[in-house]
């Protein structure tokens, strides 16, 4: 059985570049972070640390809107990792933003879905636990790249279409200034909508030569990232994702991992699990998390892990941990926050 291997998150040297010249020291980042200044040198982060990173950026910014548009203009191509140059160095805006999503799965939590339709193409942003969803600043910057990225690779001052923010994001004036359009607030997803015809733009940065060397070493990374999970480690995460209000079923998992029940089944008994006992694990590991999460609400936590009613939660929670949710909450809730993310 392969290891499992966590997401773990490495801050570009960029980010602290594009930091510091917007005033902001990275130093006073990790400590309003609560964060060891070892993040600074590159050190890999977990999940919960790397979102406390933005908000402490969001915090010490203070203007959200001015935050989101000032970092995402401020990079230095020089400064980009081998993932977003070799978007940057795209033949045309369409693949750099395919380009984008494929090795987006090298720099977790944050995915990017893309749809075209009509004269739309519509990119929603996404999050490995559905409702782990990523700070506002971090949103809203992820966005605002996307569309900063097609500027510069063709030259062109690009508007979208529209832009969807599930909250609020700051002064919306700031924001319609920067993207060149009409911004939705409490929308049910954050999504980018651009015109599908500048996809069609050629980069003027298109590097192949670049492309050559950087794409097999890319591919090579993404092949070995997804071959060190094992059957367990994506069923298990899977079910992370879709826990909300119920109980996955296997067929679900299968079909989305692409294989057929009974295969799924015996690849599992393989690695000495089952399907049940993986759900039982997501659960449990999820109860956690959210537990350590004050803010969530006890009875929302069962309705988050696929129990219907808070007392099958409390006795399944007792089988785990021994006690009520409520007192490990009370005694581990807060150490366990500072562990980061579980699963």
């Amino acid at each position: 059985m392969k290891s499992h291997v966590s997401d773990r998150i490495k801050l570009p040297p960029g980010f602290w570049t594009g930091l510091r010249q917007l005033g902001i020291a990275a130093d006073d980042v990790a400590r309003k972070a609560s964060l060891p200044l070892a993040i600074i040198t590159g050190a890999e982060v977990t999940t919960a640390q790397y979102f406390a990173i933005w908000q402490a950026y969001s915090d010490l910014v203070g203007d959200l809107a001015r935050g989101i548009v000032e970092l995402a203009t401020v990079f230095e191509t020089a400064k980009y990792p081998p993932t977003v140059l070799a978007t940057y160095h795209a033949r045309d805006y369409r693949e750099a933003l395919y380009r984008m999503s494929r090795y987006k799965q090298l720099c977790p939590p944050e995915g990017l879905h893309i749809t075209e339709e009509g004269e739309l193409c519509t990119i929603d942003l996404e999050w490995g636990n559905s409702l782990q969803t990523g700070p506002p600043m971090l949103v809203g910057i992820t966005l605002a790249y996307l569309l900063e990225l097609g500027r510069r690779g063709t030259g062109q001052p690009l508007r979208a279409r529209l832009v969807e923010f599930s909250e609020p994001m700051g002064d919306v004036e700031t924001l319609e200034a920067f993207f060149g359009c009409r911004i939705r607030f409490g929308a049910a997803r954050n999504r980018l909508s651009l015109l599908r015809q500048d996809l069609d733009r050629p980069f003027i940065s298109y590097n192949e030569e670049l492309l050559e060397i950087l794409t097999p070493a890319l591919d090579r990374s993404l092949d070995e990232r997804r071959n060190s999970r094992s059957v367990s480690d994506m069923v298990k995460w899977f079910l992370k994702r879709c826990l909300i209000g119920g109980r996955p079923d296997i067929h679900v998992v299968a079909k989305e991992m692409g294989m057929s029940d009974r295969t799924l089944q015996r690849k599992l008994t393989d690695e000495n699990t089952s399907y049940k006992q993986l759900l039982t694990q997501a659960r449990h590991e999820q109860a956690i998390e959210y537990l350590a999460d004050p803010s969530i609400d006890i009875k929302e936590v069962a309705f988050l892990i696929g129990y219907a009613d808070q007392n099958s939660f409390y006795r399944a929670f007792r089988m785990w941990e021994g006690d009520t949710p409520s007192n490990w909450r009370a005694s581990n809730g807060a150490r366990s926050k500072n562990f980061g993310a579980i699963g």
